[in-house]
C-alpha cells in the first residue's frame, strides 16, 4: 500500500510516520508543491494521497485539480480550517474525504482503510471463481489468467462495466464497429460469446433472449 503525504508540518509528518509503519503502509512525504509535482511526474505507483490545503509554495486545491485528479488517485484533504466552504470545495472538486487539524491518527487510519477497501472493490469484480481487474483489464479464474483476444477482452470489459445490466445486441454491434471497423451480424456475436464462455469455463454471462447479454454481481 503506497501513500503519498503532502504536508509541511514536521510534527504531523513524524506522528504519521509511526502510524503508517505500524499499519505496514509504504509511504513517502513531500513538504511542498514543487517536490510533489516532480515526484508524481516520475510515475511512481501511489494508492492514496493525503494532501494539506495550505502549502508553502501554493494551494493544495490547485495541485489536486491540475495534477492529482487527472491521475485518478484517491485523495484526503488536510486542513486547519474547520470551515464549511473549504470542506464543500474539497468534496465538490473530487476529493474522497477530508479531515481537519488537529486530528486523531486512529481516525485518519480508519478513513484511509475505508477508502482503500472501497477502491479495491470498485476495481476488482469477483463472481464465483472469476475475477476481473477493470484497471488492468485482466480476467482471472481463481489465480490463473484467462487469455482472451483483444476483442474478446473488450466485450468482457463492456459487460463488467455494465454489471447487473443488459448490454443489448445493438450496443454490441455498434461497439464492435467502433473498435474494429467491421460490420458484423447477430450470428457473429453469438460465436464471439460462445468462445468467451468456453475460455472462462464458468457460465457467468447470461443470455437475455432477443435482447443481449448480462453479468450479475452475486
Amino acid at each position: 500500500m503506497n501513500i503519498l503525504l503532502v504536508e509541511d508540518n514536521l510534527s504531523i509528518i513524524k506522528g504519521l510516520t509511526y502510524s503508517f509503519e505500524k499499519n505496514n503502509y509504504d509511504y513517502i512525504y513531500k513538504t511542498n508543491i514543487k517536490d510533489t509535482l516532480e515526484f508524481l511526474s516520475s510515475k511512481h505507483e501511489i494508492d492514496l494521497i493525503i494532501l494539506d490545503i495550505t502549502l508553502p509554495d501554493g494551494n493544495g486545491f490547485n495541485l489536486f485539480e491540475q495534477k492529482i485528479k487527472p491521475l485518478n488517485i484517491p485523495t484526503i484533504f488536510l486542513t486547519a480550517k474547520d470551515e464549511e466552504d473549504d470542506i464543500v470545495k474539497g468534496l465538490n472538486i473530487g476529493a474522497e474525504d477530508y479531515i481537519t487539524k488537529p486530528f486523531s491518527t486512529k481516525e485518519l487510519i480508519a478513513r484511509i482503510n475505508k477508502i482503500l477497501m472501497r477502491s479495491k472493490k470498485k476495481n476488482i469484480i469477483k463472481i464465483n471463481d472469476i475475477s476481473f481487474d477493470i484497471d488492468k483489464l485482466i480476467l482471472y479464474r481463481n489465480d490463473d489468467k484467462i487469455d482472451l483476444t483483444p476483442l474478446e477482452l473488450k466485450l468482457v470489459n463492456l459487460l463488467f462495466n455494465n454489471i447487473n445490466k443488459v448490454v443489448t445486441r445493438n450496443t454490441i454491434l455498434d461497439k464492435i464497429w467502433e473498435w474494429t471497423g467491421n460490420d458484423v451480424d447477430d450470428h457473429t456475436i453469438t460465436v464471439y460469446f460462445k468462445r468467451i464462455r468456453e475460455k472462462i469455463g464458468t457460465n457467468i454471462i447470461i443470455t437475455i433472449k432477443g435482447m443481449g447479454y448480462r453479468i450479475d454481481e452475486k
